[in-house]
């Protein structure tokens, strides 16, 4: 197995996981100083990644992968956020993996249908 691939499969597994909301295989694939820079927000640990995955998890309804490219240590997946408050936000997330775990996470997109969506629904 090439290490792209190891490192391709770790991205679906965490997709995988999220979607599905099981935290415990999130966990397992997130180094403990995991590292996460997105639209909505950063967080510094495993335990405020998870957090934040959680709390997006709480509206989303499905991931729609459309392409993941991995090269190396890197992975970046391309897919339609689907949500239960907005439209679906065309998504670009990029990973870098190291012994196996998830250490830096960057996420980007349009934030606006989200925001929107969550200030609505309060």
């Amino acid at each position: 197995m090439t290490r792209a691939k190891d490192v391709r499969e770790l991205a679906e597994t965490y997709f995988t996981a999220w979607e599905v909301g099981d935290f415990a295989v999130l966990r397992g694939v997130l180094a403990e100083d995991v590292d996460f820079v997105g639209a909505l927000g950063t967080a510094s640990g495993v335990e405020e990644a998870l957090a934040g995955l959680k709390g997006l998890g709480r509206v989303l309804e499905k991931i729609d992968v459309k392409v993941r490219v991995a090269e190396g240590d890197e992975v970046i997946t391309w897919f339609d956020l689907h949500t239960s408050v907005a439209p679906p936000a065309p998504t670009a997330n990029w990973m870098h993996v190291e012994d196996g775990k998830v250490t830096r996470i960057r996420v980007t997109f349009d934030p606006r249908g989200l925001l929107a969506g969550f200030e609505r629904r309060n």
